[in-house]
């Protein structure tokens, strides 16, 4: 299976609102992905399978050193195959690329595998989902 990641990727507000829906078990709403995105962060990234969107995160950013990784999704029949991974790995690669030294990520789980698994090389666990890009 061939996944493709492409930054600031162009996507459509009902496939990510549909994928968020899926993923996070709500109801489908009309969230203008687009236009917040546009305003607040510093890029996303879009997974595609055969030009379907199959996973999205936003990598929202302070202006500065810091980035976030918020909404991180994977469509179910998609999951378990690495793309939330490379999901994470080329929004560090474009944060570090922005010149960003830390990489936020919210999560209730535990970080699992080695840094350089989502970030790449030189990246360490500083605290619980916070991972230094420096």
């Amino acid at each position: 299976m061939t996944i493709t990641y492409e930054w600031r990727g162009d996507f459509d507000n009902t496939a990510v609102n549909a994928l968020h829906a899926a993923g996070f078990n709500h109801q489908a709403s009309n969230v203008d992905w687009l236009g917040q995105v546009h305003r607040h962060s510093l890029g996303w990234v879009c997974a595609r399978h055969k030009g379907d969107l199959v996973g999205f995160v936003n990598v929202a950013w302070d202006g500065g050193v810091h980035a976030f990784i918020l909404d991180t999704v994977v469509a179910a029949s998609y999951r378990h195959s690495g793309i939330g991974t490379g999901l994470v790995a080329e929004a560090a690669r474009q944060a570090r690329t922005a010149k960003c030294e830390w990489l936020h990520v919210d999560s209730t789980a535990p970080p699992t595998g080695s840094p350089s698994t989502t970030c790449g090389p030189p990246c360490s666990t500083v605290g619980r989902g916070d991972r230094n890009l420096a």
